[in-house]
């Protein structure tokens, strides 16, 4: 009873539904508490094997992931972090590979080639394969290439002194000494981002969900699903590099 004597209830509600009312309204406002302590628990490295995943049927070579990568890591003029090459597979059979800037602005619309000269036409983005054999890591003099305990290989910038070794060593082409500041550069997953909740600023700004990174130890990640249920490949499998890119659709043309 409220102090004036009346029924707090509303009209036509018992007890019993009242009290299970309140419990409602308290589990309503408890739960976004729940959710944000969730998202400040703190990143278990050991939780965690980082892999990468490019559905080459949905890339449209826009270019898009480029110059979000390149504004979120400060990637110097010239070079690139992640690019998107053009595959062009003439009926005769030969292999043309273009990429104008790294795909920063995207591409041409039109073909190098007569379409009738054309069997088929598809973009590759290119970037760090995440090896769990990586050679930069195997060549490094000081160790300043090295993979973290989540799968991700990294370079500490304060240890580099810009040999280059690692940048000969890396099969995939990814690594570059920074112009400016003389460390070894490379993707790094936006690991910043991702350790803490958040996708890679490629996979963000890809219109078409082309591309994503996920945790390979969780069974119910989109990473997982997509694997489990696509044909896919990784570049250079015979190398025995390991990569954790992998590549849904990927075709034998593609280098």
């Amino acid at each position: 009873m409220s102090d004036d004597g009346r029924d707090p209830r509303p009209e036509g509600l018992g007890r019993r539904d009242f009290i299970k009312l309140g419990f409602v309204g308290a589990f309503a406002i408890l739960v976004p508490f729940a959710v944000r302590a969730a998202e400040r628990a703190p990143y278990r490295r050991e939780d965690y094997t980082w892999g990468f995943i490019v559905d080459l049927q949905k890339c449209m070579g826009c270019g898009a992931c480029v110059r979000a990568c390149k504004a979120e890591n400060t990637v110097p003029d010239g070079f690139n972090r992640t690019w998107v090459e053009r595959y062009t597979v003439r009926r005769d059979g030969k292999v043309e590979v273009d990429s104008p800037l790294g795909a920063l602005n995207g591409f041409p619309e039109d073909v190098p080639h007569p379409p009738i000269e054309v069997g088929k036409s598809f973009f590759v983005p290119k970037l760090c394969n995440q090896c769990s054999t990586a050679p930069c890591v195997q060549v490094c003099p000081v160790g300043a290439s090295y993979a973290a305990p989540d799968g991700v290989t990294l370079v500490d910038r304060k240890r580099c002194i810009g040999c280059g070794y690692c940048v000969q060593a890396c099969p995939y082409g990814v690594r570059y000494i920074h112009p400016q500041n003389g460390y070894a550069d490379k993707c790094t997953l936006c690991y910043h981002r991702i350790t803490k909740g958040l996708q890679t600023a490629c996979a963000q700004a890809c219109p078409v969900g082309a591309r994503s990174a996920g945790n390979l130890k969780d069974t119910t990640s989109r990473i997982r699903q997509l694997l489990n249920s696509s044909r896919y490949g990784v570049l250079k499998p015979a190398l025995g590099t390991n990569p954790k890119c992998y590549y849904i659709g990927l075709d034998k043309e593609v280098v």
